[in-house]
């Protein structure tokens, strides 16, 4: 479509010849969905139906239309629950690094509102809150003392 619209004709004259031309051409047959009900008709329209849709189609949670600072506080709030899952100290130290970065870089960089404070996290708090919520290990059962190299078994006891 690269023709010009003549300057005689209206826009919505010149748009339905182009439309009727390419239908004869065929440009319209063998479509992906040809002869299929459209999707969600017949169903009442949701209001932001079509960020419901995005979100869904890119896997992405409505946390991530937050602004910054909130999302940063959600992820806060949310540590002690998200560390509980992870399996080592080094996980949880890993997590908070990443977190304290991300808050870092907003600070340096602020947008968004700045009613909320937003500050660093305390790794050894967050790690000392894992380690207060781990289920504690069984005891162990206790060892047999260990036997001496230099003492030899006495002759005058019997096996």
């Amino acid at each position: 479509m690269t023709e010009r619209k003549p300057s005689d004709i209206s826009f919505e004259t010149w748009v339905d010849r182009q439309v009727r031309m390419a239908r004869e051409r065929g440009d319209f047959d063998d479509l992906p969905g040809t002869g299929k009900p459209l999707p969600g008709a017949g169903k009442s329209v949701e209001e932001d139906w079509w960020l419901k849709s995005y979100l869904n189609r890119e896997g992405l949670t409505a946390d991530t239309l937050l602004p910054t600072p909130l999302r940063l506080r959600k992820q806060i709030e949310r540590l002690p629950e998200t560390v509980r899952e992870l399996r080592s100290e080094r996980e949880v130290r890993e997590l908070v690094a990443d977190l304290n970065t991300e808050i870092v870089e907003w600070l340096r960089a602020p947008s968004g509102p700045f009613i909320l404070r937003v500050g660093r996290v305390d790794a050894e708090e967050v790690v000392a809150q894992w380690r207060a919520s781990r289920p504690k290990p069984p005891p162990a059962p206790p060892a047999e003392p260990a036997r001496s190299w230099w003492r030899w078994p006495r002759r005058d006891r019997k096996p």
